[in-house]
C-alpha cells in the first residue's frame, strides 16, 4: 500500500530538487495532467511565496539575507503553505530541503511544520548534471563547479530522504528523473500520486555495451516503452551522465581541451578536465542512486538482448541490479533473448524468465498487472 499512514483525504507531496533542476515548469505539467484526467492539483511555490512576502529582497539575493530573518520568513510562509493544505484536496510543494551558500550548508525547512503538513509523498527532482550546468549559466548568477552540482543533488536526495523516514517511515521518498523525457517523468508522477494501484517498476538493460548496435537499442527501447505505457517506471536510462565521461575521454584523446555538447537545446562547451574530474563522482551516483530507484520499485523488469555473435548483451551492471533486487524480496523478471541457455546467476534470481516481450506483457495481463495489452509492433 503505498500511502499506509494519510491522515488525510486527498494527497499531498513535499517536492524537492537543487537550484537549475527548473521544478516549476515540470510541476505546472505534472498540474495539467492532472487537469486532463480530471484531478484538481494545487502547487505552493515557497521560494516564490518568500519573493512576495519580502518584496524589498531583489529577484535572486534571498539566500544572502541574515540567517535569522531567512528562517523567519520561510517559516511564516510555510505557515500559509499549512492553512493551504488544510482548503484543498491535493497539494504540491515545491521547496528545498538545503542550501549551501554563504551560511554554509543548512537546512531549508523546519522539522515541526513538515510534521504538521504530513505528506505523503516526498520527491526529489534530479536531472542531468549538464542539464542543471546549463540553466544556472543562464538563468542564475551562482559560481558553481560540475563537482558542486553533484554535491548539491546528493544533499537533496539524502536530506529529503531524512524527512521523509522520520515523518512517514521508510518507502514515502522516492527519485524522479525528470531527464530528456520531461513528458514521461510528469506523467510518471502524477501515476505516483494518483495511481498507486499500478505496480512500480525497474527497467532493466544495458547501456554501454549496445550504443554502436542501432538495431538492438531499438528493442531496448520498445522494452522500456511497453513497461512505461502500464506501469511507473523508474527508468535509469532517463539519466544519462556516463555519456558525458566518454565525451571527455574521446576529446582528450584527440588532444583537445574542450568539446561541445548540445543539452536543453543549446550548444555549450565543456573543459574535458572538469568532466574527468568528477568521473568517480559520477560513477559513484550512478551505482547509488540506481539502487535507490531498484528499492522505491515493486519489481525489477531486465531485457537481455543478444550480441552479433549470439552471446547475452549482459554487463555485470544488470547483473549486480538482479542481485540487489532478489535480495531486497522484489519480483525479479527476465527477458532473456539469446540462444544460449541463461546462467544460474540469472535463472537463481529471477521470479521468471520469458523469450520476449510480448510473453511478458501477456503474463502480468494474466496476472492482473495490466488491464489489458497491445502488442508491441518491434519484432521481439
Amino acid at each position: 500500500m503505498l500511502f499506509p499512514n494519510r491522515r488525510h483525504k486527498g494527497v499531498r507531496v513535499v517536492v524537492t530538487g537543487q537550484v537549475g533542476v527548473e521544478k516549476k515548469p515540470f510541476l505546472d505539467r505534472v498540474a495539467e495532467i492532472a487537469s486532463s484526467k480530471g484531478k484538481e492539483l494545487t502547487l505552493f511555490h515557497v521560494g516564490d511565496r518568500m519573493y512576495v512576502e519580502a518584496p524589498d529582497v531583489r529577484p535572486g539575493r534571498i539566500l544572502d539575507l541574515p540567517k535569522k530573518r531567512l528562517d523567519s520568513l520561510r517559516r511564516s510562509v510555510f505557515k500559509d503553505g499549512l492553512a493551504l493544505a488544510e482548503k484543498v484536496e491535493n497539494l504540491v510543494v515545491n521547496t528545498h530541503a538545503t542550501f549551501r551558500w554563504r551560511h554554509g550548508l543548512f537546512h531549508a525547512y523546519d522539522h515541526d511544520q513538515m510534521q504538521a503538513l504530513a505528506a505523503d509523498l516526498y520527491v526529489t527532482l534530479v536531472d542531468n548534471v549538464d542539464a542543471v550546468h546549463e540553466r544556472l549559466l543562464r538563468q542564475h548568477d551562482i559560481p558553481h563547479t560540475l563537482k558542486d552540482i553533484l554535491v548539491w543533488r546528493e544533499e537533496e536526495i539524502v536530506v529529503t530522504a531524512t524527512i521523509a523516514e522520520a515523518i512517514q517511515g521508510y518507502g514515502s521518498h522516492y527519485i524522479i528523473s525528470r531527464g530528456e523525457k520531461e513528458e514521461m517523468a510528469a506523467l510518471m508522477m502524477y501515476r505516483l500520486m494518483f495511481e498507486p494501484h499500478r505496480k512500480r517498476v525497474y527497467p532493466s538493460f544495458p547501456m554501454t555495451h549496445v550504443l554502436d548496435m542501432p538495431d538492438t537499442l531499438a528493442e531496448i527501447n520498445a522494452f522500456r516503452t511497453a513497461l512505461a505505457d502500464y506501469f511507473i517506471t523508474f527508468d535509469p536510462g532517463d539519466l544519462d551522465e556516463k555519456r558525458l565521461l566518454f565525451d571527455a575521454g574521446a576529446a582528450t584523446q584527440r588532444g583537445e581541451l574542450t568539446f561541445p555538447i548540445r543539452v536543453n537545446g543549446r550548444e555549450l562547451t565543456l573543459r574535458a578536465s572538469d568532466v574527468t574530474q568528477v568521473a568517480a563522482d559520477i560513477d559513484g551516483q550512478i551505482y547509488a542512486r540506481d539502487f535507490k530507484l531498484i528499492d522505491q520499485s515493486d519489481m525489477i523488469v531486465s531485457f537481455i538482448p543478444a550480441m552479433p555473435n549470439g552471446k547475452p548483451a549482459l554487463s555485470s551492471g544488470v547483473e549486480r541490479e538482479l542481485q540487489h533486487a532478489f535480495e531486497g524480496t522484489k519480483e525479479v523478471y527476465v527477458v532473456w533473448k539469446p540462444e544460449v541457455e541463461p546462467s544460474p546467476f540469472v535463472t537463481q534470481t529471477a521470479t521468471r524468465v520469458f523469450p520476449a516481450v510480448d510473453d511478458l506483457m501477456n503474463f502480468f495481463h494474466a496476472k492482473g498487472y495490466i488491464k489489458e495489452y497491445a502488442p508491441m509492433l518491434l519484432k521481439s
